[in-house]
């Protein structure tokens, strides 16, 4: 058996079944049940597949350290979820996949297809197959590099030469059973080339937000260094993004794209149709679809039931504390676990409830946070501060917004842009990635990051400390098992 039985998942599964061709004669017959792509229109159609859009990779919400739970709903969580929290070395049980590792091969299963494909079809011009050949490797480095933020090591400069990876497959090729780990390096690598070698091919104007332009894989680039600790070589790619985000933003409705003031949207009676209520459930209802939400640039999504229906998880209280009253993202929260009419038993923990998945592709708020981040890496308080104000402006009032402490020192203002992370996406599944990057980090790298469940009454009954070993995730035994001699995370 190959690396991931669902590896061998068919084209079509991910291909929408208008791909079809019309026969041109009577013996000109497709064969039955089958979706082959021979045109480059086919291929185009096949980047619009809704699969693209979905994934799982809720798996980084528990593993935050912005949460705490509470026993009496922790107990009746999913076994993954628990393990999760705990930190676990083991998270599934023999012969079982791991949902967000199998969501993501089937996807790459068919970019692959497209990019070895695409320049061969017929009915279209050169540079029509070199952007569809671009955008499913700008989508291929996505892939990667989210299963290398899984299952290798944080990016090291001085071990990710020989630091465990994960498999680098380019072709769509269900009969290759022998898979073994890159380095961490290669991968990386890997990752920067497919980006950089499609930047020049991609639009900048998209057709839909399941699509990858150019402003999304500039941002993605960005981000790459970022997490590499290059933020001097981030830096161009990020303001790049942003002088292409500013040429989108007179789309059609589909491709605007733009920052929502939540002061609009989620004051009483505002735009979305917020409403304060004393329900425990959803107080939006006029909050824009995911296609049609301007703050994203391109679409990648996971369900993420702990902002919908589950109650194990909710905002540490020392979390809270970092909002301001007026900071309108506090309404994407509430006191109280799902249907229930009495708060959790510790002041300041906060069930997230609006957003019932998780946005990981690009979105204009990390755009800002990132070249907020860069920029005081690099001492540029201005900018740094400017990028920050940009968002904040947008998320409470005037005045708030603006009481960016002045005076802070270059570390000070690092540590404010990270919490201004952490109050824009938390229990998103953004934290745990920070986590792991900042544990390689020389300004950061001695935190220790710990999880707390509390009982019934809010005293504490277990902490659980994030070893080093843990900041990458175990692969499957199932996985191990079909690659004999492949070598796990300890």
């Amino acid at each position: 058996m190959s690396f991931l039985n669902i590896y061998k998942t068919s084209l079509c599964m991910l291909a929408v079944s208008c791909v079809v061709a019309c026969s041109k004669s009577f013996l000109d017959i497709k064969p039955k049940g089958k979706v082959i792509a021979e045109t480059t229109a086919d291929y185009d159609l096949m980047l619009n597949a809704g699969g693209f859009v979905t994934n799982n990779l809720d798996v980084s919400v528990p593993l935050g350290d912005e949460i705490i739970a509470f026993d009496n709903y922790f107990s009746s969580a999913l076994a993954r979820s628990q393990r999760l929290f705990r930190y676990d070395d083991v998270i599934y049980d023999e012969g079982i996949f791991a949902f967000e590792m199998s969501s993501l091969m089937t996807q790459l299963y068919s970019y692959n297809k497209i990019i070895n494909e695409v320049m061969s079809s017929t009915a279209g011009t050169e540079a029509e197959k070199k952007a569809i050949m671009a955008e499913a490797r700008a989508n291929r480095a996505w892939i990667y590099f989210s299963l290398i933020n899984l299952y290798g090591k944080p990016y090291n400069a001085a071990t990710a030469a020989t630091d465990p990876g994960y498999p680098i497959v380019t072709k769509a090729d269900v009969a290759e059973t022998k898979f073994t780990r890159a380095p961490v390096q290669e991968v990386y690598d890997f990752i920067i080339r497919d980006l950089t070698e499609s930047i020049p091919d991609l639009p900048v104007t998209i057709r839909t937000r399941v699509r990858m332009g150019k402003t999304a894989a500039e941002l993605l680039l960005g981000k790459v260094y970022v997490f590499m600790g290059k933020f001097d070589t981030a830096k161009p790619w990020l303001e790049s993004a942003l002088t292409d985000l500013a040429s989108t933003g007179t789309g059609t409705a589909l491709t605007n794209m733009a920052l929502y003031d939540l002061n609009v949207t989620m004051v009483s009676g505002g735009t979305w149709g917020w409403n304060p209520t004393t329900t425990a459930t959803t107080s939006f209802n006029g909050m824009p679809t995911q296609a049609n939400y301007t703050e994203y640039i391109v679409s990648r999504q996971a369900s993420n039931m702990w902002s919908a229906t589950s109650s194990e998880y909710t905002l540490s209280p020392q979390t809270t504390q970092l909002f301001t009253s007026s900071d309108k993202r506090l309404n994407f929260f509430t006191t109280k676990p799902y249907l229930v009419t009495t708060s959790y038993p510790m002041t300041g923990a906060l069930r997230r409830n609006g957003h019932s998945s998780i946005q990981n592709g690009m979105t204009i708020p990390e755009l800002y946070l990132l070249r907020a981040e860069v920029a005081a890496r690099l001492g540029d308080t201005t900018t740094a501060i400017n990028s920050l104000k940009t968002l904040r402006v947008k998320r409470m009032n005037a005045t708030d917004a603006n009481a960016i402490p002045v005076g802070l020192t270059q570390l000070q203002l690092i540590q404010f842009v990270l919490n201004e992370r952490i109050r824009e996406f938390a229990v998103q599944g953004y934290r745990w990635f920070d986590m792991r990057r900042l544990s390689v980090d020389p300004l950061f790298s001695s935190a220790t990051y710990t999880h707390r469940l509390y009982n019934t009454s809010g005293v504490l009954s277990s902490t659980f400390t994030l070893r080093p070993e843990r900041f990458t995730l175990q692969l499957p035994q199932a996985v191990i098992a079909q690659n004999p001699g492949m070598e796990n995370n300890p």
